[in-house]
């Protein structure tokens, strides 16, 4: 129980922070190599490119878990507080709609991807694994999304604001 409280609350920022570290930190190496003992690292760049996307998606999720996206607010301000709520879940609503979309077609993708074999230029790797970004990023989103739907829907029931 421990272990799911845990990817519940922690997940998203200690992947985000490790990544960025790690990105960093390979980056950095590179750098060095090239500078100073005049040879490069060839997979280097790939792999720091892959981990971005990673932070992209996992990164939309936590932002999603903050309320931290970017909503314009200019039409529904026209409206009383009793329809701004009703946009505010038909909102919710279709961004999990479009997040779940992107969740399946990230990972027929993935699948397809994976299936035919394609690998990365420099490393090698399946490209499948880089594509997996998506449907992993937009599947948090879709979760945290819901939860944030369950939250204003239960603070509305309670009669409180929202937060």
């Amino acid at each position: 129980m421990k272990f799911l409280k845990f990817l519940d609350e922690k997940f998203e920022e200690y992947f985000l922070v490790a990544s960025l570290f790690f990105t960093v930190g390979l980056i950095f190496i590179q750098v060095i190599m090239r500078y100073v003992f005049s040879s490069s690292l060839s997979w280097s760049e790939e792999l720091a490119r892959y981990i971005f996307l990673w932070q992209i998606w996992v990164g939309a999720s936590f932002a999603v878990k903050c309320s931290k996206h970017i909503r314009v607010e200019v039409f529904k301000n026209l409206f009383s507080a009793k329809y701004q709520r009703i946009i505010d879940f038909t909102a919710i609503i279709l961004w999990i709609c479009f997040s779940f979309f992107l969740t399946y077609k990230g990972a027929e993708l993935t699948k397809i991807l994976l299936i035919r074999g394609q690998l990365s230029p420099a490393m090698r790797i399946p490209m499948g694994y880089a594509y997996a970004s998506v449907p992993v990023g937009c599947g948090l989103m879709t979760f945290r999304l819901i939860q944030q739907f369950i939250r204003d829907f239960t603070s509305l029931k309670k009669g409180e604001e929202r937060v």
